[in-house]
């Protein structure tokens, strides 16, 4: 027997992950490629420690220069959503590109503590500035129903590149962190290359600062929506436990008696679960209510963490890893994509730099409070942390309105040139302007 396709058949291939890439502008596909470029390059976070120490820095030393290069990467974030309103898109990553091309390979050649503190600050917040500045032009770039699946596409990237940078940033270390150094400034370099050559020109900054009169309240705008603040502590309290992945579970592991190559499996499942499960997952749950796909990922992530505290050995660890892993597959693309879809196309950047600045706090500051939790609960501390789990999930979807969401020609505005060509994918209403 014969079966038609239906319309649910036809709409999940139109929002598939072949038919968005394939649908989306050369400045999408270009601005995915570079973020894949510049991760899969991205070494200096994981390898800073290493070289300073090596390099005859003490341990504290090495961990304030992380602790500075996470803080100026906060400062890019914000810096990003602002310089993509007064420069332009192209001008804001292919300087910010070239400015981290300069000053990673200027790392080895740091003469003393202060100058190279100033250095790894001033480049975390330069390797950064691209973060809102991508999202914008993703999210821009694609009709209102893909931008979920844009967004998994976008994760891919850079998840595939960060899982794949340390490896190849071993082999580089191994011949001369010289060498480690250089190359991730030729990625930045590549990355420079592939937006300056692909993406539209920017309008004349004049033009820039008249389409953009409601963005001259800068983040004060922001704060005026309650609502979305709301979503803001919901993004932060997520985040922070999130990150209890690279600071508590290896303790944990340590504590159990069990070898490292434990923890490095279970870093290695998440990663596994992301890259192979997350365009599929998303090809369903983008169909969603967003705020139930964002409160059922939270809700994974929590109980993933709770099961942490069980007795019940490695096979558990490896179970719950499953879980909260499979939260962030489901919950995290709508979350990504939701800040453009609450803007005003003026305030486009802002949210999103607002998003991925309260996500970087998080990052940032929960190590600190989930090792002190540790230290003082131990295997609780897992109970603690899937509790901030759930208020984070009913922060985050009370802080998201209904589903419906503006189109990707208002997105657009001002932040292009209206010149160039018309990429249709579809019906008229569900196409995106292409660049």
């Amino acid at each position: 027997m014969d079966r038609r396709p239906t319309t649910a058949d036809q709409t999940a291939a139109a929002t598939g992950a072949a038919a968005t890439w394939r649908a989306a502008p050369r400045s999408v596909k270009a601005v995915i490629t570079g973020v894949f470029v510049n991760r899969l390059g991205g070494f200096l976070q994981a390898f800073l420690v290493l070289y300073l120490v090596q390099d005859g820095y003490d341990a504290g030393q090495a961990g304030i220069a992380l602790g500075a290069n996470g803080a100026g990467a906060i400062v890019g974030i914000l810096l990003g959503s602002w310089l993509v309103d007064h420069i332009g898109a192209r001008r804001a990553i292919t300087g910010s590109m070239t400015s981290t091309a300069v000053l990673t390979a200027a790392v080895p050649a740091a003469t003393s503590f202060p100058v190279l503190l100033v250095i790894v600050t001033v480049l975390g917040a330069t390797s950064q500035i691209y973060r809102p500045v991508s999202a914008q032009l993703v999210s821009a770039g694609v009709p209102a129903q893909r931008q979920v699946m844009a967004f998994a596409l976008y994760r891919m990237a850079q998840n595939l590149g960060t899982t794949a940078a340390p490896l190849l940033g071993a082999l580089l270390a191994a011949v001369s962190y010289h060498v480690l150094f250089w190359g991730e400034a030729i990625a930045a370099l590549m990355c420079a290359a592939i937006c300056q050559r692909t993406l539209p020109a920017d309008p004349p900054r004049a033009a820039q600062t008249s389409h953009h009169p409601s963005s001259r309240g800068g983040y004060l705008a922001v704060l005026r929506d309650l609502r979305y603040l709301a979503f803001l502590v919901g993004m932060l309290a997520y985040s922070a436990v999130y990150i209890q992945y690279v600071s508590v579970l290896p303790l944990a592991v340590h504590d159990a008696g069990w070898p490292t190559m434990v923890y490095g499996i279970m870093v290695a499942l998440n990663g596994i679960m992301v890259i192979t499960c997350e365009l599929a997952v998303t090809r369903k749950v983008q169909h969603w209510p967003r705020r139930l796909g964002a409160a059922c990922g939270v809700v994974l992530v929590a109980a993933g963490l709770a099961a942490y505290s069980l007795p019940l050995g490695v096979v558990c660890f490896a179970l719950a890893t499953v879980v909260w892993s499979l939260g962030e597959v489901v919950g995290s693309p709508t979350m990504v994509a939701y800040p453009v879809q609450a803007a005003s196309a003026e305030l486009t950047g802002r949210y999103l730099g607002a998003s991925q600045a309260m996500f970087g706090v998080g990052t940032a500051v929960g190590p600190m409070v989930g090792v002190a939790l540790w230290q003082g609960m131990q295997g609780a501390a897992w109970l603690v942390f899937a509790g901030i789990a759930l208020v984070a999930a009913a922060a985050i979807t009370a802080g998201m309105r209904g589903d419906r969401i503006r189109t990707p020609e208002a997105a657009l505005s001002g932040m292009l040139t209206d010149g160039g060509d018309c990429d249709r994918a579809g019906t008229d209403e569900d196409s995106a302007r292409a660049w």
